[in-house]
C-alpha cells in the first residue's frame, strides 16, 4: 500500500463530494451540490482538503475516483480532476465503481441497484459489502421487471443514484431507497478489496464506467 493520505474524488451524481483519508484512518469530507457545474463547484473544497494535508505534513499516496455509473460529464470531470492532482503530487489514480460507494450500504445483506440508461433501457448491478457481485447490465422493461422481482424475492433490497420513474409495479417503485455515492464511500469500498482487485483498479486507466459501447468515429486517412 501506498503511504500517506488518500485523496478521494466523487462526481457521478449531483450531491458530489471529495475526502482526505489520513494515514491513521481519520476521514475529513466535504459535500456539494450541482446538477450541471461540477467543474465550477469541485475546486474550492477540494482546494481545502489539498490545503489540510499539507498543513499536516503529510502527502498524498493515492487517489481514488468514482467512475460511475453516473453523470457521464459529471464522473469525467471528476476523473479530470483527479488525474491533474495526481500529475501534481506523484501520487497513483485509482478509479473505483460508485456504485460500491453508496452511503449506509455496508451492512446490507444484497443490494441492487438500478439505474435509467435512457432510451428505453436501464441498468442494474448487485452490491454487497461493497462488493460488486456483477458489473452493471442493461435490460429493457420486460427484463428489467423480471430481474427486480427476482431480486426482490430473494431477499436483495433495491436502491437507486437517481431520482428516476422506473417501469415496476407501484410496489416495487415504493420499495427503492435513494443513496448517494460518496468520497468517503469510494475509500471504504477501496478497504473492502482484496489486493488483487486494488492492484486491477490501479493499473487500469481511469475513465467513466460505459453501460454501452462509446460512439467514436473513425480517423479517416488523410
Amino acid at each position: 500500500m501506498e503511504a500517506g493520505a488518500t485523496l478521494a474524488i466523487e462526481t457521478s451524481t449531483p450531491r458530489a463530494s471529495v475526502a482526505l483519508v489520513t494515514a491513521d484512518g481519520a476521514i475529513e469530507q466535504r459535500f456539494f451540490q450541482s446538477d450541471r457545474s461540477h467543474n465550477a463547484v469541485l475546486f474550492g473544497p477540494l482546494r481545502e482538503l489539498l490545503v489540510a494535508v499539507e498543513k499536516s505534513g503529510e502527502r498524498v499516496g493515492r487517489i481514488l475516483v468514482g467512475s460511475g455509473p453516473g453523470s457521464y460529464s459529471g464522473t469525467r470531470v471528476g476523473i479530470a480532476a483527479a488525474q491533474g492532482v495526481a500529475m501534481a503530487v506523484s501520487a497513483p489514480v485509482a478509479a473505483v465503481p460508485s456504485v460500491l460507494a453508496l452511503d449506509g450500504s455496508a451492512g446490507l445483506r444484497g443490494l441492487m441497484v438500478i439505474g435509467d440508461a435512457r432510451r428505453g433501457t436501464w441498468w442494474v448491478a448487485r452490491v454487497a459489502s461493497r462488493r460488486l457481485m456483477e458489473s452493471p447490465v442493461l435490460l429493457d422493461a420486460e427484463q428489467l421487471r423480471a430481474v427486480v422481482r427476482e431480486a426482490v424475492d430473494s431477499g436483495w433490497e433495491l436502491a437507486s443514484m437517481e431520482s428516476s420513474v422506473y417501469p415496476l409495479d407501484p410496489s416495487l417503485c415504493k420499495a427503492i431507497r435513494r443513496v448517494d455515492p460518496s468520497a468517503a464511500g469510494l475509500w471504504m469500498a477501496w478497504a473492502a478489496a482484496d489486493e488483487a482487485q486494488r492492484q486491477a483498479w490501479t493499473a487500469d486507466p481511469p475513465r467513466p464506467m460505459y453501460l454501452k459501447p462509446p460512439h467514436i468515429t473513425s480517423a479517416h486517412r488523410v
